[in-house]
């Protein structure tokens, strides 16, 4: 008999798991399609035009030599994007543990803006949703439960505005054309082998510095960027690497990456993820 109630309070536990997963799952749903939905709204989208000679004019060298690198003549110019990521990132400090994730990422180029739904796997049977937006020049983050019980939330700041237009710039990588002048961007020489971009809407502004390889591939951006720090944001240097190179519908773009947080004491390796899927502007 005690094994019976056993059986069926485990039964009745599982089935409120199910119950409460498939509710979530169908939430998450409605949220990103009303999420992408605003994306596309505010978005210009189905140009026409095409990339020629006369976008590569006055840049610096090894700034052109990316744009000859990655791109073809004719190549159509992207308005959006939505792209799937694996890997794995760091939830707290230095010391916190590694942990699994997947997203999915949808971007507009006009004007910029993008949308990671990403899901955190904490432990067995245990995932959180992290949302990072920016829309209509405007940031917000939030991190909830299952996806559906709130944890955290990030509202709209200067600081986090230019934090998620910096990420925009670095992440443009994976849809080039967004990087060219006529997009918005102002390129500034530094040296051969890097040189510095500025996008900017009024008050929200963002620069990065690109450091470019011989073979013409961007493999690292940097810049001071603003970091959540207990109830505040802090500039703190950060870095962005790039590699794996492959051609993916016309365009050569990188399928591996990593973003670091430089310190005082010491590096911390906050992102790893891989590029599991990019489609361009099927958004």
């Amino acid at each position: 008999m005690f094994s019976d109630r056993i059986r069926e309070r485990v039964g009745g536990i599982g089935i409120a798991l199910l119950v409460i997963v498939l509710a979530s799952i169908g939430w998450r749903r409605r949220e990103t399609a009303r999420r992408v939905a605003e994306l596309r709204q505010t978005a210009t989208t189905g140009r026409k035009r095409v990339v020629t000679e006369n976008d590569l004019d006055g840049l610096p060298t090894p700034v052109r030599t990316y744009f000859d690198t990655v791109l073809q003549e004719g190549q159509p110019f992207i308005d959006s994007v939505r792209l799937e990521q694996t890997g794995k990132l760091r939830p707290g400090d230095a010391a916190s543990p590694w942990k699994p994730f997947t997203a999915t990422q949808y971007v507009t180029v006009d004007p910029p803006g993008f949308l990671w739904d990403a899901s955190v796997s904490l432990a067995p049977l245990v995932s959180v949703r992290v949302r990072d937006r920016f829309h209509d020049w405007t940031g917000a983050a939030s991190v909830s439960l299952f996806g559906v019980v709130p944890l955290e939330r990030d509202d709209s700041s200067p600081e986090l505005e230019e934090a998620a237009l910096m990420r925009y710039l670095a992440e443009a990588v994976w849809y080039p054309t967004a990087l060219l002048p006529t997009a918005g961007v102002e390129w500034e020489s530094i040296d051969e082998r890097t040189a510095k971009a500025t996008i900017e809407n009024g008050a929200v502004s963002a620069s990065l510095t690109f450091s470019f390889t011989d073979n013409g591939e961007v493999a690292r951006v940097h810049a001071d960027r603003y970091r959540r720090v207990d109830d505040g944001y802090e500039s703190t240097p950060w870095s962005g690497y790039w590699r794996n190179y492959e051609t993916r519908n016309g365009v050569r773009v990188p399928t591996a990456g990593a973003v670091v947080w430089h310190l005082p004491d010491g590096d911390m390796h906050a992102w790893q993820g891989q590029i599991t899927a990019l489609q361009y502007n099927e958004l």
